[in-house]
């Protein structure tokens, strides 16, 4: 029997065709169909119809050509940019934008990472926050009306609600808000790692003035701190505030040490404990659990340094009005 089957390769070519297609139906197509398959994280928001419509946007201008959405479960990756991605995040995305070219950075934790306003004066203007940016300007898009009837149809194609007052309030938004709104949104259901028991905000640095602890501080500042403070930390206007002045937030004195440690490494609160009063959260990120203990109190090592820096290289109106007597003729 056997060797008479293979005697007749039409019979045997369908014989094996029907094998492999069954044999794919019942270890791949079937457990797609499972619900277990389909998992959602209990954290994870569904889209709003503001967000939905800057989805829609970033689809449209192709932002997923130059940025990803999905972290690997590499340490290299899971370091740059925070915890790797899990199946229950991408359950409301239709089709999903994981992307496979990192032109730009990953994005899929970028949500929460920045203020609003730093969002939007960067898609305004990539250059005016990155100078070597080579990110294109979508400063139209604040010019651009959404229709609320267009995102509404897209939101019963993906089974999403949104109240009519919602959809409603679209025709007073522009693209730009839907697409800072998406940002936003992503990363989301993952938290961040931060924190660990109380912060002592007295606490003295131990890396003091230490010369190794100002450089290591600086190229730890350059990787993570200059997108909103700046390249010196004289900080981005409208975005976040001056790091070597000799005020917090405009109030003196200073923060002690302790306390500049506590809020890079756990962030601000709504509260305005710590970060700028009347901002979402503070207006500060939690970097606690992404940089290390010590890189941060190398990041504070070298702010002081820079502070000390400014001090003494700023002349004293003594001086000032020494100098120009000495121009008079």
């Amino acid at each position: 029997m056997a060797g008479a089957i293979y005697r007749k390769p039409v019979s045997f070519a369908l014989m094996a065709t029907v094998a492999v297609l069954v044999g794919s139906v019942v270890t791949m197509a079937y457990p797609m169909l499972r619900p277990e398959m389909h998992p959602r994280l209990d954290s994870l928001k569904a889209f709003t119809a503001l967000q939905l419509a800057g989805r829609d946007v970033y689809q449209r201008e192709g932002c997923v050509n130059c940025h990803t959405q999905t972290v690997r479960p590499l340490r290299s990756e899971v370091v740059r940019y925070g915890d790797y991605s899990k199946a229950g995040e991408f359950y409301y995305d239709r089709p999903f934008l994981w992307g496979s070219k990192r032109t730009g950075p990953d994005l899929a934790r970028e949500g929460g990472k920045r203020p609003d306003a730093w969002h939007y004066k960067h898609y305004a203007n990539p250059q005016s926050i990155e100078k070597k940016s080579n990110m294109p300007k979508y400063a139209f898009l604040a010019e651009a009306r959404l229709d609320p009837a267009e995102v509404a149809s897209h939101m019963r194609a993906l089974g999403l609600a949104a109240a009519p007052e919602e959809l409603a309030a679209l025709a007073q938004k522009t693209e730009m808000d839907a697409l800072v709104a998406y940002t936003q949104w992503l990363g989301h259901a993952v938290q961040r790692k931060a924190g660990g028991g109380a912060l002592d905000l007295a606490a003295v640095n131990p890396l003091g003035d230490s010369p190794h602890a100002i450089a290591r501080g600086q190229k730890v500042f350059a990787d993570n701190c200059t997108a909103c403070h700046g390249d010196e930390g004289h900080g981005v206007p409208e975005v976040a505030p001056d790091l070597l002045d000799d005020s917090f937030l405009g109030e003196k004195p200073d923060m002690p040490d302790g306390a500049w440690f506590a809020l890079i490494h756990d962030g601000s609160d709504a509260k305005g404990a710590l970060g700028r009063k009347g901002m979402e959260n503070g207006g500060m990120t939690a970097f606690g659990g992404q940089i290390p203990d010590d890189d941060i109190w190398a990041v504070i090592s070298y702010l002081r340094a820079q502070m000390a820096h400014e001090k003494k290289e700023a002349p004293t109106m003594e001086k000032v009005e020494h100098k120009g007597q000495e121009r008079k003729p």
